[in-house]
């Protein structure tokens, strides 16, 4: 296509309208967002419900098309509305403006994470109901915000409330991540996040002495511990060219603070570590490992968790016992795509569905195509995007009108 069809179409210009829309954090605003999503609901005919699980200014926007069952489990097509911050210095556009370069490729800030995606639901919806389209269960669209915060103010929250489980959901779709070769990635699992700070207690004094018991010698032994695993990690990587980085453990030393002054041996340092465990890992033995290192280190070591995540047991990709993945293996197929089951390396808003049993995965139909989520100059190639609709239509489909 040329750039003029692609700025004639209808779809591309929802798509850059919505991207339009700056619901960045620290202090995204929704109300614009809500007043798109709900011009959507209107054109497609269909009812839009909107709920505050956590409070007035973060809404969870659900546009509904009920199915010709409706006491069957539902499909859930979910989609954040919110977006990492920008740094507008670095970026050749402006991040908000959408702007579509002679090749197609549309500029914005979430036109990868993940306002694509909740517009190629929309767009699939839109196609299907202009064929005439019915199917068996309902779908429900889903637009949450706070996800790019760990969702404690949306899906987190909402998952838990009487509200969510009206809707009666028996399988997810959420965000992927685009590739640069020909294979899709697809989600069906998170590794355990643990977010924890080692807070080391010890001899305060003067910094010319070589005081025993000290802080700094015990944060370092935990620090080197720490690293030592990082680097087991590292090799394992390595060693076997099967594995990816969602199926190993990883450790970064994320913060490091204490002191008063140069001269004073501080009583007190700590070290902040972001780790994701493997879904293999035991997370009892796993801490049992950490507080044994604060013993070998001295005592008096305080582990402090910012994140605490339980383990959440991946959805299954078995297309013998669950029907949802055997319609979505199939759909893929019929469409010539080639797809990758993977255990994903960040966290989403899919690892609550699994927590309470629903199967969920994470596809965004981006292949051959730059990974730019949080970069700079983030964007989506009109022609990836419009392809990406047609995509949507069958997988939709052919999920909604799984058997009872």
């Amino acid at each position: 296509m040329s750039y003029e069809e692609w700025s004639a179409n209808e779809e591309i210009q929802y798509l850059r309208d919505y991207l339009r829309i700056p619901t960045v954090h620290p202090d995204p605003d929704y109300a614009p967002a809500v007043e798109f999503i709900k011009r959507q609901a209107e054109e497609l005919q269909l009812p839009v419900s909107i709920f505050h699980p956590f409070d007035g200014k973060n809404p969870i926007v659900i546009i509904t098309w009920e199915g010709d069952q409706p006491e069957l489990p539902s499909i859930f097509l979910n989609s954040h509305m919110d977006v990492v911050p920008v740094f507008p210095e670095n970026w050749t556009r402006a991040p908000f403006s959408a702007d579509m370069d002679v090749c197609g490729n549309i500029y914005a800030r979430g036109a990868q994470d993940m306002k694509c995606v909740g517009a190629w639901y929309m767009a699939a919806i839109r196609a299907l109901k202009c064929n005439g389209l019915r199917f068996k269960r309902t779908i429900h669209i889903c637009f949450v915000p706070d996800e790019e915060m760990g969702g404690r103010r949306g899906m987190r929250p909402f998952i838990d409330t009487e509200d969510f489980r009206k809707l009666n959901v028996g399988c997810g779709l959420d965000e992927g991540m685009a590739s640069t070769g020909e294979a899709i990635p697809v989600y069906y699992g998170e590794r355990t996040v643990w977010r924890m700070t080692f807070k080391a207690s010890g001899q305060a004094g003067h910094g010319s002495l070589l005081l025993g018991n000290t802080a700094g010698e015990k944060i370092q032994y935990i620090i080197n511990k720490m690293m030592a695993l990082r680097q087991s990690q590292v090799d394992r990587l390595r060693s076997d060219k099967n594995l990816r980085i969602g199926d190993v453990t990883t450790v970064n030393l994320t913060r490091l603070g204490g002191g008063v002054q140069s001269n004073v041996i501080p009583p007190m340092l700590t070290a902040g570590f972001d780790t994701r465990l493997a879904i293999d890992v035991d997370l009892e033995k796993q801490e049992d490992q950490f507080q044994k290192w604060c013993a070998e280190a001295g005592g008096g070591i305080e582990i402090e968790f910012d994140q605490k995540h339980p383990f959440v047991k991946p959805s299954s990709i078995c297309c013998s016992t669950n029907p949802f993945w055997a319609a979505f293996k199939k759909a893929t197929t019929d469409l010539g795509l080639t797809i990758e089951p993977q255990i994903f390396n960040g966290g989403t808003d899919s690892r609550y569905l699994r927590r309470v049993g629903i199967p969920a995965y994470g596809f965004s139909p981006l292949h051959h195509h730059p990974v730019l989520l949080h970069d700079h100059n983030e964007f989506i190639n009109a022609n990836v995007y419009l392809k990406g609709i047609e995509i949507y239509k069958r997988v939709i489909s052919d999920l909604a009108n799984v058997d009872g």
